[in-house]
C-alpha cells in the first residue's frame, strides 16, 4: 500500500481531495501538512511545520505528493507573500519529497500559467510549473483549472463577482474557460495518480471537466 502527502488540505480543492485520499483504497496512510487541525482519521497523519524549511520534510515519506496550495495577492498581502505560497512552498516540497523517494507529484496550477507572462499571477504559476517539471519525478501531473467553484472559508470578492457572471452567462463561454467545481479538480488528481503514468502531463480546464 502507498502513502500520500497533501499540502493545502483545508483549501477548496484540497478538502475534496483529502476526502478521496482517505476514503479510497489506494493509500494506507495520508500525511497532511496543515496549519489548522483536521478531523481525526485512522489513516491520517497531521504535520505542522515551516513549509519553506527543507529540513522539515525529512521526517515524512510518501509515494505520491499532492500540492493544492494557492492564494491571491489580496489574501497574501503582498507579491512576496504570494510567491512564497505559490512558488517557494511547492518547490521546496517537491525537491525534498523526491529525495525521500516520492515518485509522483500532482500540482494545482491555473488556467493561463506561463512563465513568460507579463501578468504576475500567471507568471508565478508558470514558473512553479517549470520548476516542478525539472525536479526529476517519474510522473508530474499539472492541473490548470479555470475559476474554481465551491464554498471557500475565506472571502474573495473578485471571485464571487466572477461566479455570478458564470451563472448568468456560462452557456456562452467555451468549455476551456468555464468555471469548474473544485470537486472535479480533486477527482481528476486522484484519477490521474491511479493511472501510474510516467512523464509530464498538463491537464487544461476543459479536459478536467470531463473527469
Amino acid at each position: 500500500m502507498k502513502t500520500a502527502m497533501i499540502a493545502g488540505a483545508t483549501g477548496l480543492v484540497g478538502s475534496h481531495l483529502l476526502t478521496l485520499l482517505l476514503s479510497g483504497d489506494r493509500y494506507e496512510k495520508v500525511i497532511a501538512i496543515t496549519r489548522k487541525p483536521l478531523p481525526v482519521h485512522p489513516k491520517l497523519e497531521q504535520l505542522t511545520f515551516n513549509m519553506a524549511d527543507s529540513a522539515s520534510y525529512r521526517a515524512g515519506r510518501a509515494d505520491d505528493v499532492y500540492c493544492c496550495l494557492g492564494t491571491t495577492i489580496a489574501v497574501a498581502g503582498s507579491k512576496e507573500n504570494f510567491r512564497k505560497v505559490d512558488f517557494v512552498y511547492p518547490s521546496v516540497m517537491a525537491t525534498e519529497m523526491l529525495s525521500s523517494g516520492a515518485r509522483q507529484y500532482l500540482l494545482v496550477s491555473a488556467l493561463g500559467a506561463d512563465k513568460s507572462s507579463s501578468i504576475f499571477y500567471n507568471r508565478v504559476k508558470g514558473e512553479v510549473e517549470d520548476e516542478i517539471t525539472r525536479t526529476g519525478y517519474r510522473a508530474v501531473h499539472i492541473f490548470r483549472p479555470s475559476l474554481l467553484l465551491g464554498n471557500r472559508t475565506e472571502k474573495r470578492t473578485g471571485e464571487d463577482a466572477a461566479k455570478i457572471f458564470y451563472k448568468l452567462f456560462g452557456f456562452l463561454i467555451p468549455k476551456k474557460y468555464k468555471g469548474i467545481e473544485a470537486a472535479k479538480v480533486a477527482n481528476a488528481m486522484y484519477y490521474c495518480a491511479n493511472l501510474e503514468q510516467s512523464g509530464v502531463h498538463i491537464h487544461e480546464s476543459g479536459e478536467i471537466q470531463s473527469y
